[in-house]
């Protein structure tokens, strides 16, 4: 499936309506069942990772996730340098609403040389294993002070079929109000982009800070593979 064509051809004009009204927004199918199957299969391969994070041990839910090193296999790699422009016009546009500086460049490669100068030079690829019982508590994935405002998750296995339960969770603390939660299956091959940290959201005084949080509801049966897509590395 030529991803870079997808993504090209996709509503981004939707997507973009959906990622300010939400928070997060689906993309069209990125990756064949098979593609899916061949990224999830790469759990069991340990040297592709430069570490693994038990999450009941740290008290972060229960399941585990995998760090990629910077050695990117072939598909993920194409995914997030295909991501990356449709999504830069609106991290501009959501840090021009806030009034801060957009110090993301054109080009993706620079991005993440900003990124190391600063002390963010490991990988933050991750692929993520879930079965029955696992959750993922509410986070962001902040590593430092280089932080692109939108990430991206895609399901690898059939929700319904090979997994129950395990929806996508984001929660947004509104301006003076209740927080308000978003639950969302992830179909196979599809990814879910959202806010990493914060959006703006309208206010009285024209935009103000909406923080979020993602994490994954608990999974009921079955196994759950996840990959996720972040646009700065860690420290």
């Amino acid at each position: 499936m030529p991803t870079a064509t997808t993504l090209a051809t996709a509503d981004w004009t939707s997507i973009t309506a959906e990622l300010d009204a939400y928070g997060c927004a689906p993309t069209p199918q990125l990756l064949t069942p098979e593609q899916c199957g061949t990224i999830a299969a790469l759990y069991d391969r340990p040297e592709l990772f430069r570490t693994t994070v038990d999450m009941a041990r740290h008290r972060f839910g229960s399941g585990q996730y995998r760090y990629f090193t910077h050695d990117l296999p072939d598909t993920v790699n194409t995914l997030r340098r295909a991501l990356w422009p449709h999504l830069l016009p609106v991290a501009r546009d959501w840090a021009a609403r806030l009034g801060r500086p957009a110090p993301w460049p054109d080009d993706l490669d620079e991005w993440l040389t900003q990124c190391h100068a600063a002390g963010q030079a490991r990988s933050a690829q991750i692929l993520l294993r879930y079965g029955p019982g696992d959750w993922n508590a509410l986070h962001r994935d902040i590593f430092g002070d280089m932080v692109f405002p939108l990430q991206a998750v895609i399901g690898l296995d059939a929700y319904g079929t090979d997994y129950t339960g395990g929806e996508f969770l984001l929660v947004e603390q509104r301006p003076r109000a209740q927080s308000r939660g978003t639950a969302t299956p992830l179909p196979q091959g599809h990814a879910l982009i959202f806010t990493t940290r914060d959006r703006p959201v309208p206010s009285a005084r024209g935009w103000s800070t909406g923080p979020v949080r993602h994490g994954v509801s608990t999974v009921r049966s079955g196994r759950r593979h996840a990959l996720g897509l972040v646009f700065h590395d860690a420290a």
